[in-house]
């Protein structure tokens, strides 16, 4: 089994457009290349939207070289994007953009949502493309929650939802430009689960709520905090101490050169250049050859 390397913690919010609170989990201009292909994690919210808001989310912004993969827990999320993709995500729904040669999007609150509030939380994941695949043509996978494969833990110890990858020969329904896992877990307290990740492997895990000990060195994750695990030996063994809701990710690392501003991310400078180049010249969002 896998031993914990480290684990990561932020405790300052902030907000990203009207989302209140966020936490930045990690990124990789903290990172590094420590958490590759994953870049970054937002969480935001736990939040509460007032009904009648004016408040919207965040407006039209721009994206090239990665991926985004967002996660709805609570509240509605509407995406429009440069692409002719839109749409409504409700709890459950995950939405996996990739924004490769370019796409400019709007994230916002949903109509209803916003005139009957409520709370809201929502992860998002960016995940960095192959240099080779940086520049392809964007698009979007929508994986609404009736649609996303799950496997219910014996002894009713909770479930595992399969975004992307496998999980017990269970194939997730997500479309990845290299191998990863991609899952959801729900875990009871004082249940115990193995996850699968491979020798070499970045695996990480959020753990979103509860609290959790990692049975091969009886160190605790506590909530909202980032277990990084060795890259050594193959899966991971958790017991949770409290009920435990949790994100875990496991893929090979890219092993190519990270350099990223604002929203874009690339392999050189020369590229980050080019991106802001194209966006002045209306050739972003076009896939090279």
């Amino acid at each position: 089994m896998k031993s914990l390397a480290f684990i990561h913690r932020n405790d300052t919010r902030f907000a990203i457009g009207d989302f209140y609170p966020a936490l930045s989990v990690f990124s990789y201009q903290e990172l590094g290349n420590t958490t590759s292909p994953f870049l970054l994690l937002d969480h935001l919210g736990q939040g509460r939207l007032s009904p009648k808001s004016t408040k919207k989310g965040v407006n039209e912004h721009p994206h090239r070289g990665f991926e985004t993969v967002t996660f709805v827990f609570a509240g509605e999320l509407q995406h429009q994007d440069s692409a002719g993709h839109g749409g409504i995500m409700t709890s459950g729904d995950v939405q996996w953009m990739t924004a490769a040669a370019g796409i400019q999007h709007t994230e916002h609150f949903s109509p209803a949502f916003r005139e009957r509030g409520g709370y809201f939380e929502m992860l998002q994941l960016w995940v960095n493309l192959p240099a080779k695949d940086k520049m392809a043509a964007p698009h979007y996978q929508s994986l609404q929650s009736h649609s996303i494969p799950t496997v219910q833990l014996e002894h009713e110890a909770g479930y595992v939802r399969i975004v992307a990858g496998q999980f017990r020969n269970i194939q997730g329904i997500a479309h990845t430009y290299s191998p990863m896992n991609v899952l959801d877990v729900h875990l009871n307290k004082q249940q115990q689960l193995i996850l699968p990740a491979h020798h070499g492997d970045t695996t990480l895990i959020y753990l979103r709520k509860g609290k959790l000990q990692f049975t091969t060195d009886e160190e605790i994750l506590e909530e909202q905090a980032l277990a990084v695990m060795s890259s050594f030996d193959t899966d991971v063994a958790i017991i949770a101490l409290e009920n435990c809701d949790l994100l875990f990710l496991s893929a090979p690392p890219l092993q190519e050169p990270i350099n990223g501003h604002g929203f874009f991310v690339m392999n050189s400078y020369e590229e980050i250049l080019q991106a802001y180049e194209d966006l002045k010249t209306g050739n972003f969002g076009k896939a090279s050859d």
